[in-house]
């Protein structure tokens, strides 16, 4: 049966004679390639009855390694459990417009940056209004940069508590059952923020310009581009909530340690094409079978390794590392 490890090994080596990669995409494929074979080592273990050896190779532990991404999430929602509140909890989803995904392909790390700061912020700031809350909200945001084509598609699926801690920290405040927030208002706040951000990483120089958009060096190009942007209504959308908080967890299981693909979706690798399975949301979310030469499968793969050292999983307002054992125990 063919895996995301075996695609590697019929036609990674072709694609990294034709293509320059960075150190972190070429550590990231040899690492996927060495996954549980002999090349990463192991141990043996031998049964206290009847001798039986049994030989265990070692696991890569990247992060973007179907194989190695169940004891991670396991471990992580183990975590988690100690910290879910007895109350339901809503899933709102943030996503960028297509016009930013060359930006963000060649500046991933600010770009992803902005988007967890931009969606935070937007939660925190309604949460606070007492016209939607009035009270502080804490949350948890995923990172995924893919659609379930493998193009780029930036987005931040934040799990919310209906609710939040009262700004003198005495009492919990609910919100209403639906969603406290009106997705309207979420997108024009988030857009705001968003492109907020984006220009000041554009006056601090923080941005790179490669083919496709060396043209917004220009200032007058750049603004034009931005008011466009401002122009489009941004999506963000609210999914019902979640029945309990074991429901939350199960959730949660599903998106944090997800790869842009899983093994069980790749279907078949040879003569050069690679075959998957994928939902189209657009067509009523029917599951078809997509084929790409195997070069257009790996470039599609690769483009979602994230920066080295960047977090995307992270807890805010109350849920936060520094809040946890203050404001989350109230």
């Amino acid at each position: 049966m063919i895996d995301l490890q075996g695609v590697f090994k019929r036609y990674a080596n072709e694609y990294r004679e034709k293509h320059n990669l960075p150190l972190k995409v070429l550590k990231t494929v040899r690492a996927i390639e060495k996954c549980r074979t002999a090349e990463m080592g192991g141990h043996v273990d031998e049964c206290n009855e009847c001798g039986h050896l049994r030989i265990s190779y070692d696991s890569c532990r990247d992060r973007h390694c179907p194989k190695c991404q169940t004891f991670a999430k396991e471990k992580w929602i183990e975590a988690r459990k100690k910290e879910l509140l007895p109350i339901g909890y809503f899933h709102v989803v943030f996503t960028i417009p297509q016009e930013l995904n060359y930006i963000t392909l060649t500046n991933p790390k600010v770009m992803y940056s902005i988007l967890f700061k931009a969606a935070s912020e937007t939660l925190h700031e309604l949460g606070k209004d007492k016209k939607y809350l009035g009270a502080l909200l804490g949350f948890i945001s995923i990172l995924h940069t893919w659609g379930q084509n493998l193009l780029n598609h930036p987005h931040v699926h934040c799990i919310v508590p209906s609710g939040g801690l009262s700004f003198d920290g005495t009492k919990w405040i609910n919100s209403k059952k639906k969603f406290f927030i009106p997705v309207r208002v979420l997108s024009r706040v988030f857009r705001g923020k968003f492109l907020f951000y984006l220009k000041k990483a554009y006056d601090n120089n923080s941005l790179k310009y490669t083919s496709g958009i060396e043209e917004l060096i220009s200032k007058n190009v750049f603004q034009a581009f931005k008011n466009k942007l401002y122009e489009k209504e941004w999506i963000v959308y609210c999914k019902a909530p979640f029945k309990s908080p074991a429901n939350v967890l199960e959730y949660l299981g599903r998106y944090t340690h997800r790869v842009a693909i899983s093994n069980n979706r790749i279907l078949s690798a040879e003569d050069g094409e690679v075959k998957f399975k994928w939902r189209d949301y657009r067509d009523k979310e029917k599951e078809k079978v997509m084929t790409l030469t195997a070069n257009e499968f790996i470039r599609r793969f690769i483009m979602h390794i994230l920066p080295s050292v960047f977090n995307k999983i992270r807890h805010f307002g109350i849920l936060s590392n520094r809040n946890k054992n203050t404001k989350l125990k109230k």
